[in-house]
């Protein structure tokens, strides 16, 4: 692994962080190999960080989904529920495979570390809330039938979560629908449920 010399010494430090715990483990990787990985002194990682959970735990508030997804709900939904849907479910997964192993890190940790879980549900429950709300919004405008908002945003999600997991590993679990035919159809699916 190399790590671009054009990074800040923090950025460096995160992504050497993120390679080698998702490669090794939390308890498999010292801070000494993460400052060594990323061209820096364990005096550095300390002086940035404080420490080895700390630091995995700025870069999964760094590179997680929230402003992201934030910037999307709030700058770029043309309020046309397929359009939009669309948008949400392939940005999702383009953080979500950027994120791979962010998101092995999380499932293999969660339990070993003291608040860990809790940080790294808060992505999703904002998710959920964006979701929620554009559901009401659209339910407002007349654009989307009566329902429970905050259910189909749970289930629009889980969806959406699901493909992601079933390929986290190894992306040829069903090679016969690839993920943008899976987003396209499942996104018409609930357009034509949601729609008036």
């Amino acid at each position: 692994m190399s790590i671009s010399n054009n990074l800040r010494n923090d950025d460096k430090l995160l992504l050497a962080a993120i390679d080698l715990i998702a490669e090794k483990g939390y308890n498999g990787v010292s801070t000494k190999e993460i400052a060594a990985a990323a061209g820096l002194s364990e005096k550095t990682l300390f002086r940035h960080f404080g420490s080895k959970q700390n630091l995995l735990e700025t870069a999964f508030d760094r590179f997680h989904y929230t402003e992201e997804m934030k910037n999307l709900f709030d700058e770029k939904l043309v309020w046309d529920l397929h359009t939009d849907l669309l948008l949400i479910s392939r940005t999702y997964h383009k953080i979500m495979n950027r994120n791979r192993k962010m998101i092995q890190i999380a499932i293999k940790e969660e339990g070993h570390l003291p608040g860990f879980r809790e940080r790294t549900q808060e992505h999703p429950r904002q998710l959920i809330k964006f979701l929620t709300n554009y559901f009401k919004t659209m339910s407002e405008k007349g654009k989307l039938i009566r329902t429970n908002p905050e259910l189909q945003a749970l289930s629009f999600m889980m969806m959406n979560f699901g493909a992601f997991m079933n390929n986290l590993d190894d992306d040829k679990n069903f090679p016969t629908v690839s993920l943008e035919t899976f987003i396209t159809v499942s996104v018409q699916i609930f357009t034509r449920a949601l729609t008036p």
